[in-house]
């Protein structure tokens, strides 16, 4: 998985919000992480809440890229168990 995630050619950049919730089973947040860290340098800030009460982790993220960029780390993420990914993107280009 830690293959280097270029931009496309003349893709337009945009921000984005992305809600990344791992439910049940800590042990995806290293699947996640391993993910993130691929698409790192279009990460602008992240912040992460524990609810371990609960067994809920969310992970909220920053991102400035392109929308094909953001389509497929969401979509990376969305695909492991026990987590759900929302994205809201900006028509802001940056």
């Amino acid at each position: 998985m830690s293959q280097l995630v270029t931009q496309p050619f003349g893709g337009i950049m945009r921000i984005a919000v992305i809600g990344i919730v791992i439910e049940k089973d800590r042990t995806a947040s290293s699947k996640v992480n391993e993910i993130l860290s691929c698409y790192g340098d279009y990460i602008v800030g992240r912040m992460g809440v524990p609810d371990k009460e609960n067994d809920v982790y969310v992970i909220s993220i920053i991102v400035k890229a392109t929308t094909e960029i953001i389509s497929a780390m969401t979509g990376k993420l969305g695909r492991i168990e026990n987590v759900t990914v929302k994205s809201a993107v900006t028509n802001v280009e940056v």
